[in-house]
């Protein structure tokens, strides 16, 4: 019975062995594929990582041209907020203007009392529009040019050059860089 007693501890000792040499096997496996998975799972993260960054930088930019464009946006309303009631105005100095050109020689006559008033008045029109950078675009005498005139009438005139503006039927006017109101003409053909 003592021999297999011995050959029994034997057996049992070559199979703990084995036990532990499966063990350290399977600690090594573990090991081996818990460091695969981590990996995988680094490299996942840093790929998330450089979207994530990427998706920032491209938002950041978007709300930086976003907020340069309506900076833009803004500063041309201010620009050019005045347009409407300058352009009341331009038409009230038409008016003027045309009252003023019933004024005849006689300076003495009742007619022209009464639109001294009006000239006062409308130099004081023509002022504002100075101050608010409105001009006068002057075209009789000069070529034709459709982005600042429209031609109304063309006739033929003998001393003029081809397209050249003889008479200016409605003044037009210029407001900062932007065209007012183009001025209506009669060009020779």
């Amino acid at each position: 019975m003592i021999n297999l007693s011995k050959e029994s501890k034997k057996k049992e000792e070559k199979e703990v062995k084995k036990c532990h040499k499966d063990e350290k096997e399977n600690k090594k496996c573990k090991k081996d594929t818990l460091i695969e998975t981590l990996t995988k799972e680094n490299e996942l993260l840093k790929t998330s990582l450089v979207e994530a960054n990427d998706k920032a930088v491209r938002f950041q930019a978007e709300m930086m041209n976003f907020k340069k464009r309506k900076e833009d946006e803004v500063s041309l309303r201010l620009k050019y907020c005045n347009e409407d009631i300058l352009l009341k105005i331009v038409e009230i100095c038409d008016n003027f203007e045309r009252a003023i050109k019933l004024d005849d020689d006689n300076l003495d006559d009742e007619l022209s009392k009464f639109l001294a008033g009006f000239k006062i008045i409308y130099t004081n029109l023509v002022e504002i529009l100075r101050a608010n950078d409105v001009k006068e675009i002057d075209c009789l005498g000069k070529e034709f040019d459709p982005k600042v005139c429209e031609a109304l009438i063309v006739e033929h005139v003998d001393n003029k050059g081809h397209n050249e503006v003889v008479e200016v039927l409605q003044k037009g006017y210029m407001y900062k860089d932007k065209i007012l109101r183009p001025a209506m003409v009669k060009i020779n053909d």
